[in-house]
């Protein structure tokens, strides 16, 4: 029996410590990934990267759960903008929730014949026209330069400043375009935009917050992983036994 017993906490023990992953998507872009031809302002340097808090898979996503959103455009501006910023820089760093509250928003699909080894390259997004649509449309936040990013699946795209709302009181906003405009080409095939990011999770932490869960609402997917250590302890005893007998 004793060795039985070492052998139970042993177990235990092993699955506490055992690593576990979570997967995650980073969506990343930037200006070197295409040729950009300013249409108005000189506008030719970004860079995008999204943390999005879903494994990479095939699907719709319609402003899905975003970790964190950390994007820079720069540039210089043509005469008569309505900043009259002759040039700006703007960069922006924020959690999702910041990024949604703000007026912003993000779709994409990934196609389901798309092959997610080698990450997701442009080619396997999936639309009529458009298959990549970033938006940092910004209200109320005193800032003229929060860009659209917009890619097609004939290889071409655009990166423009929103719509956005300087103030609301009192009421200035900016049309698409009036800042700068910047056409993107791009070869679809070989520009990667998405891959797959593994997380290392706290079990210490999962274990504290799923036990409140349980005391309070009566459930959880970790007491479930307990619960079943709990029942491999009994069929090691039964097991045991039986071998006795």
């Amino acid at each position: 029996m004793p060795r039985l017993l070492s052998f139970i906490v042993l177990l235990v023990v092993g699955f506490a410590v055992l690593p576990l992953h979570a997967q995650t998507m980073q969506l990343m872009t930037s200006s070197d990934d295409y040729e950009v031809t300013n249409v108005f302002s000189d506008v030719d340097d970004f860079d995008f990267v999204i943390e999005i808090d879903a494994p990479l898979a095939a699907g719709i996503y319609d402003n899905p759960p975003i970790i964190s959103v950390s994007y820079r455009v720069s540039g210089d501006l043509s005469v008569g903008t309505p900043s009259e910023f002759p040039r700006f820089s703007l960069e922006r760093v924020i959690t999702g929730e910041e990024f949604y509250a703000q007026g912003s928003s993000l779709q994409f699909q990934i196609d389901e014949a798309a092959v997610l080894d080698d990450g997701v390259q442009i080619a396997e997004l999936s639309g009529a026209d458009v298959v990549f649509r970033f938006d940092g449309k910004e209200i109320d936040n005193e800032r003229f330069h929060p860009a659209l990013f917009v890619l097609r699946n004939d290889g071409t795209g655009r990166i423009q400043n929103s719509n956005n709302i300087h103030t609301l009181s009192p009421l200035l906003q900016v049309e698409f375009g009036e800042e700068y405009i910047n056409e993107l080409v791009f070869d679809a095939g070989n520009t990667t935009v998405i891959t797959a990011v593994d997380v290392d999770v706290d079990v210490d932490a999962d274990v504290d917050a799923e036990m409140e869960v349980e005391g309070s609402s009566g459930g959880s997917g970790l007491v479930s992983y307990l619960e079943f250590l709990v029942l491999l302890g009994f069929a090691g005893i039964f097991t045991f036994r039986k071998n006795r007998l």
